[in-house]
């Protein structure tokens, strides 16, 4: 066991992200589904919590690297989807969580502000920015669950604005001056993500919907994770590295949110026949590509730790 801990790599609290979301998103074929996929995104939890106690050396030493830094913060928003899962036996507990994962990703974002926005270059941005600014956007899909929705709509504002402001300065980073290392180049997946966690957000904390926002995340959403499966394969074919992560969550946001707009829209009485083809399909992809990266990382720490005997 402990030498699992220490072989762990902090990216993969993506995945136990992944994992908690994609709980929720099958959900509606049965509480099965979710139990099982929270129950093996808290495993991944209980582990990254023993490698911070045990190795906090190691722990820090890795966040000296800028994606792995901006990755780390997918730990506090999996902690706020992870009390969902318990609030059903203890709300306190489920409430005491999530203002945990909420205050320590607020922490993260003034610690990640300090470290390199403050010291900005334009070298060390990467997709996984929206990860730090955006992601705390969970706290307004989960809001309703606490009823703290007035919380969850200044996280939203905060959320959509960091996203307008950070998507040029990425988009100038990627496409114009390139030069992305090849373990960082699964992080462009992350692009799919903010619009429709922004969308997700608005859905869950907002009772009353402005349409211009709706559709507006709605096209952004769609289009931005359209781009990103026509890059998917290539990304696909580079070796595995622990950010293969920044394959799953995306996808699976990106289900959840269409799913919401589609319950919305069937709810106003303006039900669009379509989406439920693109609900299926997305969810489709989003459970394959999570359980696969799931493979991955359990093959690659097999290795991981046998080479270490």
């Amino acid at each position: 066991m402990k030498r699992i801990v220490k072989q762990l790599p902090v990216p993969i609290v993506g995945l136990m992200l992944a994992l908690a979301a994609t709980g929720n998103l099958v959900l509606s074929y049965g509480n099965i589904y979710r139990n099982i996929f929270g129950i093996l995104s808290a495993i991944i939890l209980i582990l990254m919590l023993l490698k911070i106690i045990i190795y906090p050396k190691e722990v820090r030493e890795s966040l000296d690297n800028p994606v792995v830094y901006s990755v780390f913060p997918t730990f506090s928003m999996g902690i706020m989807l992870l009390s969902t899962y318990i609030k059903d036996f203890s709300y306190s507990l489920a409430f005491i969580m999530w203002i945990i994962g909420l205050i320590l990703h607020i922490i993260l974002i003034f610690s990640f502000t300090r470290k390199y926005i403050f010291n900005f270059n334009i070298k060390k941005v990467f997709p996984s920015w929206f990860i730090v600014y955006v992601g705390i956007v969970v706290a307004s899909v989960t809001s309703p669950v606490f009823n703290m929705m007035k919380i969850g709509q200044v996280i939203f504002w905060f959320g959509f604005i960091s996203y307008l402001i950070l998507l040029p300065i990425i988009l100038k980073r990627v496409l114009k001056i390139g030069e992305i290392p090849k373990p960082a180049l699964p992080t462009i997946v992350i692009f799919s993500a903010p619009a429709s966690l922004c969308l997700a957000g608005y859905m869950n904390s907002f009772q009353n919907k402005n349409m211009i926002i709706v559709w507006f995340l709605v096209a952004l959403s769609q289009l931005t994770l359209l781009c990103i499966l026509f890059q998917l394969p290539k990304l696909l074919k580079l070796r595995f590295y622990p950010s293969y992560s920044a394959f799953t969550f995306p996808l699976v946001i990106s289900a959840i949110s269409i799913k919401l707009t589609n319950g919305f829209l069937a709810n106003i009485g303006k039900p669009i026949p379509i989406l439920k083809y693109i609900i299926k399909f997305e969810e489709l992809i989003s459970v394959i590509m999570v359980l696969y990266v799931l493979f991955k990382y359990v093959k690659f720490m097999s290795n991981k730790t046998e080479t270490v005997k």
